[in-house]
């Protein structure tokens, strides 16, 4: 490996550490949004996830992968977050312009029988786009607490959507930070004029698994362990399968209740 090369590698680990850090001055906070959840999916609801974009590897990250549990509403809009064909049709233009679009998220929550006692995470890494403030600015207006994740050196030198400026963290009751630069990319390479490798899913991933593992801790002390989807190497073929259909028959019922009274007069 050549000398450049191994510098631009540990100067990318090294911005890594100082995120680390940052994630870790958020104990308390982290804390906090793990005891909400746990008060949603402890009384039979659940914690209502929603990014879009690139946001929507944090929705998945906290549920449905190996390593979590049910207890979470992930929504996940593939208009919104479909980057596979990149341009052409269901191109990332079209979805970078779907998500500044006014109205979407009412659409959306129209589907679904929000209850009080539900709780929220909304990621959005700049806390700009018009969709995810609409999402947790509904969410409020339905008497959820909120969780916003963003990366606040982002968001404060970006300008919001929203005619009235208004930013995610304006509808939030708790923000987490993921801890990367403005504009997220972390490197700057000599003869390029333009930064590369971002920083806010490292912090975003590591933020998402702590509070997991806090609320995995709080579930299991109020005596009700969560359904883990675990691998069969850990557990063997059997108990792997057990907990697998195990945690996807609690998510159905969960969801079930999200729909029951969809559409009914009080």
């Amino acid at each position: 490996m050549s000398e450049a090369s191994n510098n631009v590698i540990d100067r990318y680990l090294q911005k890594c550490s100082g995120i680390l850090a940052r994630v870790a001055a958020q104990k308390k906070e982290i804390e906090k949004a793990a005891g909400w959840f746990a008060e949603s999916i402890l009384t039979g609801r659940v914690v209502h996830l929603f990014g879009s974009g690139h946001s929507r590897i944090m929705v998945e990250e906290m549920w449905p992968r190996y390593g979590s549990f049910p207890g979470f509403n992930p929504i996940v809009e593939l208009s919104l977050t479909y980057h596979n064909n990149v341009v052409g049709a269901n191109g990332q233009r079209q979805a970078m312009f779907l998500e500044n679009t006014a109205g979407l998220a009412d659409r959306i929550l129209r589907n679904f029988d929000i209850n009080e006692q539900d709780t929220a995470l909304v990621i959005s890494s700049s806390g700009c786009n018009i969709v995810p403030i609409e999402m947790a600015e509904l969410f409020q207006q339905k008497k959820l607490r909120v969780v916003a994740l963003v990366t606040t050196e982002h968001l404060q030198q970006s300008s919001s959507k929203r005619a009235d400026g208004k930013k995610l963290i304006d509808f939030a009751d708790l923000v987490l930070d993921s801890g990367a630069p403005a504009g997220d990319s972390m490197i700057y390479i000599e003869g390029l004029d333009t930064p590369v490798s971002p920083g806010s899913t490292i912090g975003g991933t590591m933020i998402i698994n702590s509070i997991k593992a806090e609320l995995a801790r709080l579930l299991t002390a109020a005596g009700h362990p969560p359904k883990v989807l675990t691998a069969a190497g850990i557990v063997g073929p059997v108990r792997a399968a057990e907990l697998f259909e195990a945690a996807y028959d609690e998510h159905a019922h969960r969801l079930a209740g999200l729909y029951q009274h969809v559409g009914k007069k009080n």
